[in-house]
């Protein structure tokens, strides 16, 4: 799941955007508004953690601007501004939660991943597929009865290829849904990460190369 992070306080932005990652997205960073509007416009985002105090503009204006060009990405709005009116307005705006600093990063992460899985059509909570049981509530991973040791962004891949389960997801999607701007898409990182799953899922082997093309896990291994 992809993040795009808007806020202007370098610390704070930097601990957000490693917190996050810690936790399994792939985080953008944007500076300010029109950086943020420029990113949201090249990139598919699953949710957005925005600032109200920006540099060049309220945040609250970059939601109301989401809202208006039909883009429905979910919003967590993330600030200082703490009194209920603000609070009321940014729901009114198109925001759909709002966090109030100080705030506890382990909150913060599991808010951001809840309006990821609301937004659009969500995807169910657990893929049983064969004897593989992506649960995402708890980000486990289970083969034959076996909890399995994830890492955030094997996790990651593996329930991407898991929702797409009998169909082939390309090298260039895996990129951009799990890995944020700072992945160089010529290197082999996402056949490492391929390696890395197949090895802990062990045998008989439930990812495929296409070549060419991507990889894919089947509906009924």
């Amino acid at each position: 799941m992809r993040v795009l992070v808007c806020e202007d306080d370098r610390h704070l932005g930097d601990e957000v955007v490693a917190g996050l990652r810690a936790a399994g997205f792939a985080v953008d960073l944007a500076r300010d508004y029109a950086d943020a509007d420029l990113k949201i416009a090249v990139n598919q985002y699953d949710c957005l953690v925005v600032d109200r105090g920006l540099p060049d503009g309220d945040g609250l204006d970059l939601v109301r601007a989401q809202r208006e060009s039909g883009r429905r990405t979910p919003v967590l709005m993330l600030t200082a501004r703490d009194a209920l009116a603000d609070r009321l307005d940014g729901f009114a705006q198109g925001a759909d939660d709002y966090v109030v600093k100080p705030f506890a990063m382990d909150e913060l992460a599991a808010r951001v991943g809840a309006l990821c899985r609301r937004r659009e059509q969500p995807a169910p909570t657990r893929t049983v597929l064969g004897d593989l049981t992506v649960d995402r509530p708890r980000r486990k991973v289970y083969r034959a009865g076996v909890l399995l040791t994830l890492t955030p962004k094997e996790f990651g891949v593996l329930e991407l290829l898991a929702d797409r389960a009998g169909a082939v997801v390309s090298r260039t999607e895996l990129i951009e849904c799990c890995w944020d701007e700072m992945a160089e898409p010529a290197s082999n990182v996402v056949d490492v990460v391929i390696a890395q799953l197949r090895r802990k899922l062990g045998e008989p082997p439930l990812i495929d190369t296409v070549r060419g093309v991507g990889f894919t896990i089947a509906e009924s291994p």
